[in-house]
């Protein structure tokens, strides 16, 4: 079972902890204060574990000519891909309102520092846990400063091989044993046939000794389900107020109803997981008693007589008797008494039916 660690004050993630659930509101907040705090109690209201942002110091994530290019996507806050940028990205202060408005409301808070400084500036707000965007999980340096400011981190793993995996477990691992990999493909929306939910399972077998959880960028809310049922033990998703905003990730984001169901669901599968052994439940006692089958007479037998297989049959019987997969150890036992066709065998008719009937 992988180990588990505490992700957040309080709240431990791996081995039978319920899934930790990632509400990602990025940049969906269109650049407006007020809308980002809207995000983050409705993220809260429909049940998700945290409120994560994305956080950039541009200059440090983009070169100059990056900053400069013309912008002209639908998508575009400004005629350069800098002004866009700098119209999404909140400032320091801003970050530490919106923290102390989601430690207000009961909610953990978060981000995905997107360079070094960010990380920086993140460590200092003194965050829970640290996101590792995809975009990063190659940057080897940035993991292993990151590593070493002890905070838990979660490492997403889209555009990214096996090998350079393995290569990241190798450098965080020594430095910082409380992380996870989360199973992603970097594409918005995401189809479901490039999903890839068995590298999950793969992770599970490569990396046992941590945790695995998904990050979705499909629509709907069914294949994040089917992630947890096998086994993501942190689920991240994008939100939205509204899909036809302007902004590439809104179309890939769930709104706050799909949100909300997303996290009943999951925690109706979390119940339903259960138990590995397999027995007769109480709840299924009304059930047994009244189809539950016996073995009966299928000709009349008399007094004396050796049971052979030809003269039992299997039937919903009253009373009830031997259950039918004893049918084959009554066979070379002996009746005490006479049974009547179409009688249910129950013990009481048996001889030393206690010693020699093993069912």
């Amino acid at each position: 079972m992988a180990r588990e660690f505490e992700l957040c004050p309080g709240r431990r993630v791996g081995g039978d902890q319920p899934c930790f659930i990632i509400a990602e509101i990025g940049q969906n907040h269109q650049g407006d204060l007020d809308i980002a705090k809207q995000m983050i109690r409705m993220v809260k209201d429909c049940g998700a574990d945290c409120a994560k942002f994305q956080k950039s110091e541009l200059e440090y994530k983009f070169n100059k000519k990056a900053l400069e290019r013309p912008y002209t996507s639908k998508h575009s806050w400004g005629k350069t891909y800098g002004e866009h940028k700098r119209h999404l990205e909140f400032s320091h202060d801003q970050y530490r309102e919106l923290k102390k408005y989601a430690e207000e409301i009961g909610i953990f808070f978060t981000a995905s520092g997107m360079d070094e400084m960010a990380v920086e500036f993140l460590h200092e707000l003194d965050v829970p846990f640290f996101k590792v965007g995809s975009g990063d999980t190659n940057n080897f340096p940035y993991l292993e400063k990151t590593a070493k400011k002890g905070r838990p981190m979660v490492i997403s793993s889209g555009m990214q091989s096996m090998n350079t995996m393995h290569q990241v477990y190798q450098i965080v691992k020594p430095i910082n044993p409380n992380f996870c990999f989360l199973q992603c493909t970097s594409a918005y929306p995401l189809q479901p046939e490039d999903v890839n939910l068995r590298v999950i399972s793969a992770y599970q077998s490569a990396f046992p000794d941590i945790p695995i959880g998904y990050s979705g960028h499909e629509t709907g809310i069914a294949i994040s389900v089917a992630a947890v049922a096998m086994g993501a033990k942190v689920l991240e998703r994008h939100v939205t107020l509204n899909k036809t905003w302007k902004g590439s990730d809104h179309q890939a984001s769930l709104e706050p109803n799909e949100l909300a169901e997303l996290v009943r669901a999951i925690r109706t599968v979390e119940k339903a997981m259960g138990s590995p052994v397999k027995q007769l439940l109480p709840c299924e006692m009304a059930c047994n008693e009244k189809l539950g089958k016996s073995v009966v007479a299928k000709v009349a037998i008399p007094e004396g007589a050796v049971l052979t297989l030809d003269m039992l049959t299997v039937k919903v019987g009253e009373p009830k008797g031997f259950p039918p997969e004893c049918i084959f150890d009554l066979v070379g036992q002996k009746v005490k008494r006479t049974i009547e066709e179409d009688e249910t065998i129950t013990e009481q008719v048996m001889e030393n039916h206690v010693k020699k009937v093993k069912c």
